[in-house]
């Protein structure tokens, strides 16, 4: 449909029964948020709300909610896109089937910004306190801007040749911001708005800034496409809208998106922070408040007309679930270009995309010799934790595709059975320690700093997976309610955790005290005293994987559950261990079952959970007669 505005987007929508319209007032603070996952849990429509509570602005949620929308939304340029990623993975096809690939020059010409010296973005200014503050959950610092694509140029070379278009969290208001003149800024490690940001501290200037809000629906997306260092994702998102995105023009001042509903532009100065956060984010807990980026605002433009779109994230799955599998869907067959051998990745979405990778490699090397130990699996695991944001991964599982021809790592379930039914813990797991992480991830030794455990499991199963548990099992005291997650994983509740007391950290000293006491593990003594009752005979001996957690009747009950729970909760160098453990030649490794701590301990961030008086006020706005009765009543 090529939309370039929301409003556009939200006539066809509506046409097509796709989006309803709320007049009914209604609070930014937490009560959209809430209307938004339930929505997204049931798969609704788009909602436009035309009466926000302090705002003039309508909102518009759950955009991106499903599948056939997203399809619907991008119908006239969807297979276009997948067609020149066809191009990108085999360009001789082109010439053996010219009748497919006959657009593909004109496509091509749309991935080419557009130079405008004006637009209708730039129609009224407003200011920050007239944005809808939009809030998703109680512990949150302040509103954010949840759907934004921040765009900055290369300091060294301004131009949209070389800019960043990225979906970088925006705190607009709270905390000690100065009121409509600064707002915070926050991206993780290997964003591309990093580059840029020392590429302007090392030249002693501001970095320029502008944050789009709405456009056309292309930008949301392609903010968060992985594409290679070097291309804009303005390329992109001209493909995916069906048309080059117009940019005005400024000398000295930062690059507009004419068709952007909203545009906030401004400057990060030189080593300027303030405290961000907390955020409920992707992963399902808080990020906590720590010092990142300020930014000045100088302007805020806005079209006529213009519309704010909010998301949510929080525990997987929510409606970023879906831009996955977009650019699964879009960028899956180029993997093996970019990454010789390996032929799927997958960056689970319940486990809160960073913290699992499972992906399936090939095995080629000396094919004369029949061999079940790892080889090439371990290059194209390393190839894989040095490519982009992948390399923020903590767990990487990868198996071979010869012993089991057509496996996709996308099928999460048959990916664990093969992989745990070859295993072998003496020689298959792989640590990386001291090393980076997921700036959102708390289970590690402090901010962006963790640990990565590779398994690497090729050849013939060695063993049968058990899938019933005896009655009666013996455990140590403190260990009870083992219950069955997957066939061969086994979930035990172990001993709670001292939220604080136990550390010796005064009140008041902070993250970086906590994380300090947490180093030496004091609780690992206790899964020690489980791993030396795994003897021989004992039942569990058989159960390739044991999982410690809080509750092991919650963990077990759904595959989404374990997921979450063992793989956010656990730090692979401090949280992994084994029974009958030992050290050869600085590798580790073990005789019995591998035995993950997946507790939640006192540096890890809270779990988001919703407002019980925001919930019931929902509640109540969903009964019969009310406004939200015909969509969640």
């Amino acid at each position: 449909m090529g939309f370039r505005n929301l409003r556009d987007c939200c006539r066809g929508l509506q046409q097509a029964g796709e989006l309803i319209e709320i007049d009914h007032p209604i609070d930014p603070h937490l009560e959209i948020a809430e209307v938004q996952r339930r929505l997204f849990r049931r798969g609704g429509p788009a909602v436009l709300f035309t009466q926000p509570k302090g705002s003039a602005f309508p909102v518009l949620i759950n955009l991106y909610g499903t599948q056939s929308r997203i399809e619907r939304i991008f119908a006239d340029s969807f297979d276009r896109v997948k067609r020149l990623v066809e191009l990108k993975v085999d360009p001789s096809q082109a010439a053996q089937k010219p009748w497919r690939y006959w657009r593909a020059p004109l496509d091509a010409l749309s991935m080419l910004p557009k130079r405008v010296s004006r637009g209708p973005v730039m129609a009224h200014s407003t200011t920050i306190s007239q944005l809808p503050g939009v809030v998703s959950w109680p512990g949150d610092g302040g509103p954010f801007i949840t759907l934004p694509a921040v765009y900055t140029e290369d300091p060294d070379a301004p131009s949209p040749k070389r800019s960043n278009l990225g979906m970088y969290r925006v705190q607009l208001a709270g905390n000690s911001y100065e009121r409509d003149r600064e707002i915070g800024l926050h991206y993780q490690l290997h964003r591309g708005i990093g580059i840029h940001h020392a590429a302007a501290m090392r030249r002693g200037e501001p970095l320029k800034v502008a944050v789009f809000i709405g456009g056309s629906p292309a930008m949301a997306p392609s903010a968060v496409m992985p594409l290679p260092e070097g291309l804009p994702e303005l390329t992109f998102a001209g493909v995916l809208a069906g048309h080059r995105i117009p940019m005005i023009r400024r000398p000295g001042r930062p690059s507009i998106y004419a068709d952007a509903d909203f545009v906030i532009e401004g400057t990060v100065l030189p080593g300027a922070t303030k405290p961000e956060g907390p955020f409920g984010d992707h992963l399902g807990y808080y990020a906590r408040q720590h010092d990142f980026p300020l930014m000045r605002v100088d302007h805020v433009w806005h079209r006529e007309g213009a519309i704010w779109p909010v998301t949510v994230v929080g525990r997987p799955p929510q409606e970023d679930t879906l831009f996955g599998w977009l650019v699964h869907e879009l960028t899956g067959p180029v993997i093996p270009t970019v990454l010789p051998g390996v032929k799927s990745v997958h960056a689970v979405d319940a486990s809160g995309v960073h913290p699992l990778l499972l992906a399936v490699g090939s095995e080629r090397y000396l094919p004369w010799r029949t061999s079940d130990r790892p080889a090439e699996l371990l290059t194209q695991a390393s190839a894989i934790l040095g490519q982009g944001q992948l390399s923020l991964a903590k767990y990487l599982m990868i198996v071979a595709e010869g012993d089991a021809p057509g496996i996709d790592a996308h099928n999460v379930e048959e990916m664990f059975s093969h992989l745990l039914s070859r295993a072998d813990w003496r020689r298959d797991c792989h640590f990386h320690t001291e090393t980076t992480i997921d700036t959102l991830d708390y289970s590690g030794s402090g901010l962006n700093t963790g640990s990565k455990l590779v398994v690497a499991a090729r050849g013939p199963a060695v063993r049968e997976l058990p899938r019933e548990l005896p009655s009666g099992i013996a455990l140590p005291d403190g260990f009870a309610e083992p219950a069955v997650c997957l066939p061969g994983v086994v979930a035990i509740r172990g001993p709670q955790i001292d939220p604080r007391p136990s550390l010796h950290v005064a009140p008041g000293e902070g993250d970086a005290a906590i994380w300090k006491a947490c180093a030496t593990s004091p609780w690992s003594a206790e899964i020690t005293r489980l791993t030396k009752a795994i003897h021989a005979s004992h039942p569990l001996r058989s159960w390739p994987l044991i999982v410690v957690v809080d509750d092991a009747a919650f963990t077990a009950a759904s595959l989404a559950n374990f997921l979450w729970v063992t793989f956010t909760r656990s730090n692979p160098a401090a949280d992994v261990h084994g029974v009958d453990e030992a050290i050869h030649q600085k590798h580790w490794g073990c005789h019995g079952p591998l035995v993950i701590d997946a507790r939640l301990k006192p540096h890890h961030a809270p779990p988001v959970e919703e407002d019980p008086a925001v919930t019931q006020a929902v509640d109540e706005l969903c009964r019969a007669g009310q406004p939200l009765a015909t969509l969640l009543g």
